[in-house]
């Protein structure tokens, strides 16, 4: 048999046998695994071409129904052609849930409503001096001068408080101040006058300010007033100002008390330079904890106290 005869038998035999027609969907393509399915998505939103409608075309494949169903349309903004654009459609942000505060009790509310209704003392401490009415039978010492400069002091009286102080009496600040204790201002007081027969009136009321507290006050003597200081005291911490208002008294007292006589040599230079001179020497120390070294100014028989340590420079 010749070779045309053979080519025209197997043809008219394809001609005779019914047509048997594949679907597409019965191909195996690269699209039907799951996992490269997501590596053709992130291909075809990659190369999908920007356009100046909202949306941009799906991509056309008969092949990747898979592809068609799970890939969105690409944005027209430069952003969602960038490479990272379905790594952030992936990406899951957990949600942390807002805390709610605790339901209020009877206890949190009233420590709630004291502490509201609490006042620093840095804001002023109210001590204004009662006001005295017309109808009682006293004087108001915040605004009375009553017996200023009337009467002057027995003569016992004079002597006690114009007596020469005692060396002994003096103490020296490690500045170099020379200065007379307080107890020592009411110990004269005491001797001159007795137990009350003295006492110290506010003239108004405390003053404090961000490291200091004054007020003004009156010395009565015998029912009449005899001077009038204002004292003062730094503090550091507010814990300290009712401690500070103590010192403030204190340092009026002994400001009314100069205008009596009492102790005025310390206000008399030539008697400070004498006892400079004779009782005090300077020291140096140094400091038990930071090291540091400092001169200070002592009594002569008194010692170098802690937290200082006597050094040599």
């Amino acid at each position: 048999m010749s070779f045309a005869a053979a080519s025209l038998r197997r043809s008219s035999s394809l001609l005779s046998c019914p047509r048997t027609w594949i679907r597409p969907s019965q191909y195996r393509t690269f699209t039907s695994c799951p996992v490269c399915s997501a590596f053709t998505n992130s291909n075809s939103v990659r190369a999908a071409p920007s356009s100046s409608s909202p949306a941009a075309k799906p991509a056309s494949s008969s092949f990747t129904r898979t592809a068609q169903s799970t890939t969105k349309p690409a944005s027209a903004s430069p952003s969602s052609s960038s490479p990272n654009t379905s790594l952030s459609n992936r990406t899951v942000r957990p949600t942390i849930p807002a805390t709610e505060p605790p339901p209020p009790t009877a206890r949190s509310t009233a420590l709630e409503s004291d502490s509201q209704s609490q006042r620093s003392l840095t804001d002023g401490l109210l001590d204004a001096p009662p006001e005295v009415s017309a109808e009682t039978p006293a004087i108001d010492w915040t605004r009375s001068y009553h017996g200023l400069g009337s009467v002057s002091f027995t003569p016992e009286q004079t002597e006690i408080l114009l007596g020469p102080i005692e060396q002994d009496d003096v103490e020296v600040k490690p500045d170099g101040i020379v200065y007379l204790p307080e107890i020592k201002y009411r110990r004269i007081l005491n001797k001159a006058f007795g137990p009350g027969g003295w006492g110290l009136a506010p003239r108004g009321e405390s003053i404090v300010t961000a490291k200091l507290v004054t007020r003004e006050y009156g010395l009565i003597v015998q029912g009449r007033l005899v001077s009038i200081a204002r004292g003062e005291q730094q503090y550091f911490d507010p814990d300290g100002i009712p401690t500070a208002t103590e010192g403030c008294k204190s340092n009026a007292l002994m400001r009314c008390c100069k205008d009596l006589g009492i102790a005025s040599e310390l206000w008399d230079p030539r008697f400070i330079r004498k006892f400079t001179a004779e009782m005090t020497k300077e020291v140096w120390v140094e400091h038990v904890l930071t090291k540091k070294k400092k001169k200070i100014v002592l009594r002569k028989d008194d010692v170098v106290r802690y937290p200082f340590k006597e050094s040599r420079m």
